[in-house]
C-alpha cells in the first residue's frame, strides 16, 4: 500500500506525477487528506478516488487524546470534508499510534478502519494487522532513500504488509521521488499485491486492536 499525505494546492502537480507513475504500475494510492490543508486540491482528489484511489481522513496530530476531545475533532474534520464534497470512513493519525481515546471516538463515529504507525486496525471486528509504515524519515537523504527501499524489500520478501508512506513535500527532489518508486518496484518484484486501506481484507488471524 502506498499512502500520500501533504496534498494541497501547492503540491498537486507533484502528487499527480507520482499518481501517474503508480498508474503505470497498476498501484492505487491511499490519499491521506487533511481537509484544512487541502486548499483547492479537492477536485484532483475527487477525480483520483473516482478512478480507484482510496480516501483516508488524516489528522489529530501526536497527542494521546481522550475520547471526548478526539470525538469533537473528528466531528469538525468530517464537517470540513463535507464542505469539500468528500467523505471518508478510514482514518490515519499523523505520524503516531492511535490512542485508546481516539480509537473509541472513531468507533463511535462509525469509522471502519484506523491505520496508525504500527498496524492497520479494523474497527468493526476489533482486529489489527501488524505492519510498520516505511517512510523516508529524517535521515540524510542518501540514507533515507536506501532505508526506504531496503525495508520495503525485506518486508515484501517475508510476506508482510508493505506500507510505503509518501509526503508530497519529499517529491520535489529527484532522489526521494525515485526511492519511492524503487521501493514500490522491489515490493512488486517480491510478490506484493497492490491494494489500498479501503480494500485491505480483514486478516483471519490478528491481534486485538
Amino acid at each position: 500500500m502506498v499512502s500520500l499525505s501533504g496534498i494541497g494546492t501547492r503540491t498537486t502537480d507533484r502528487c499527480a506525477e507520482l499518481a501517474a507513475e503508480l498508474d503505470r504500475r497498476h498501484v492505487p494510492l491511499s490519499l491521506l487528506v487533511a481537509p484544512r490543508e487541502l486548499g483547492g486540491a479537492q477536485d484532483w482528489v475527487r477525480t483520483r478516488t473516482g478512478d480507484g484511489d482510496a480516501l483516508v481522513l488524516h489528522g489529530l496530530g501526536h497527542r494521546r487524546l481522550p475520547a471526548h476531545e478526539a470525538g469533537l475533532l473528528l466531528t469538525g474534520a468530517r464537517r470540513a470534508m463535507e464542505v469539500l464534497g468528500l467523505d471518508a470512513d478510514c482514518f490515519a493519525p499523523k505520524r503516531s499510534i492511535a490512542s485508546p481515546g481516539t480509537l473509541a471516538a472513531l468507533r463511535r463515529h462509525r469509522f471502519s478502519l484506523c491505520a496508525d504507525a504500527v498496524a492497520v486496525r479494523d474497527l468493526r471486528t476489533g482486529t489489527a494487522q501488524a505492519g510498520r509504515v516505511h517512510a523516508l524519515g529524517e535521515r540524510v537523504e542518501s540514507l533515507r532513500c536506501f532505508a526506504l527501499v531496503y525495508s520495503a524489500a525485506r518486508t515484501a520478501r517475508r510476506g508482510g504488509l508493505v506500507r510505503i508512506a509518501v509526503d508530497a513535500a519529499d517529491l520535489d527532489r529527484v532522489g526521494p521521488r525515485q526511492a519511492v518508486l524503487d521501493a514500490v518496484d522491489v515490493a512488486l518484484q517480491h510478490g506484493a499485491q497492490p491494494t489500498t486501506y479501503v480494500r485491505l481484507p480483514s486478516p483471519r488471524r490478528a491481534a486485538a486492536a
